[in-house]
């Protein structure tokens, strides 16, 4: 009876100052997700280097990671929402559409960049040197249609392109795909696709084929380099672990030094942990081109934000970049 009570009085306890009985445990297992191509090359050195893990001790932490897959970043949201991912990994677009939405509760935020590349428009249709030359008769593959980075950038094109309130005339002939998919289907030429808005390394496979060439470049759409990638997390989950979330920063920061100081390194076990048949050179040629920056610091998200909102694809709205992540990279000079 007296250790019932005294059990009983030390929960009251521990509620009222706010506490709570896992308050001091943090996961033991931590789920991550990340797409396809070399953009998510970070996170490839820190799950094959298990440096997530070695961050981890560093916190106190003894953590194991689990991997998961995902073609698009409106699979990885509804894995977030319903409890099944601790951290996304994916385009601007779905961050900012998953940020917006989550105001009121979850409140989804960006833990950091993962670089900042250009994505290109690679169609094998010789008529069309602009957007302006698709017709009815083409096909774009990209990852999401409407919420994906290639959607939203394909949309600001149409915009600049046709005018104001027709930014989503080129909408009806995207097609929802995976990379790897996509280029297989317009390369092979016996699909209806024949146009595809991807990246890294797959737009550079691409042009290698002389019936390939580049109709956009999103940098030109922007006016400059942007954030192609990055992680994002819950309120809740962060605030429950902010061990682990310092260290997932800290493992981001570690994997892009090593990708910095030695690419060809980076470049062969990217080529392996992903089973990629490509040279070796031509990775450590994307990696080390200057347009693609490995960096944890955003750039142009607002621009990006500020679209969404007139277009009616977010609702909320900050001019404050700061407010889209949480306070690991706040001290960046990020945009």
């Amino acid at each position: 009876m007296a250790i019932g009570l005294t059990r009983g009085l030390c929960l009251a306890a521990a509620l009222a100052f706010g506490w709570s009985t896992a308050a001091s445990a943090e996961v033991s297992t931590v789920r991550l997700a990340k797409q396809f191509g070399i953009s998510y090359l970070p996170l490839t050195v820190i799950q094959e280097e298990k440096l997530l893990e070695k961050h981890a001790k560093d916190q106190g932490l003894d953590v194991t990671t689990e991997w998961l897959r995902f073609t698009g970043g409106s699979g990885m949201n509804e894995a977030l929402l319903s409890g099944n991912l601790d951290f996304a990994a994916g385009g601007v677009g779905p961050a900012l559409t998953i940020w917006g939405k989550t105001r009121n509760n979850l409140k989804v935020r960006g833990v950091a960049a993962l670089n900042a590349m250009p994505l290109y428009l690679v169609t094998t249709n010789p008529d069309v040197k602009t957007i302006k030359d698709f017709t009815s008769k083409d096909k774009i593959a990209l990852p999401t249609v409407k919420t994906s980075i290639q959607a939203v950038t394909l949309q600001m094109a149409a915009e600049k392109a046709f005018g104001e309130g027709q930014q989503n005339k080129l909408d009806p002939l995207t097609v929802s795909m995976g990379h790897p998919d996509a280029q297989i289907a317009m390369m092979g030429g016996k699909s209806e696709i024949n146009a595809h808005f991807g990246s890294s390394p797959f737009q550079e496979l691409e042009l290698k084929d002389p019936k390939a060439h580049k109709v956009l470049d999103s940098y030109d759409v922007l006016g400059g380099p942007h954030t192609f990638n990055l992680v994002w997390a819950s309120t809740r989950f962060v605030d429950a672990n902010p061990k682990i979330v310092t260290a997932l920063v800290a493992a981001l920061e570690d994997a892009m030094q090593r990708i910095k100081t030695d690419p060809k390194a980076a470049a062969e076990l990217w080529i392996k942990a992903e089973n990629v048949k490509m040279p070796v050179e031509d990775a450590v040629a994307i990696i080390s081109n200057p347009q693609n920056e490995w960096t944890t610091t955003p750039k142009k998200m607002l621009a990006y934000l500020d679209y969404m909102n007139r277009a009616g694809l977010v609702s909320t709205k900050t001019d404050d970049w700061k407010e889209l992540f949480f306070p690991n990279i706040q001290n960046a000079q990020g945009s």
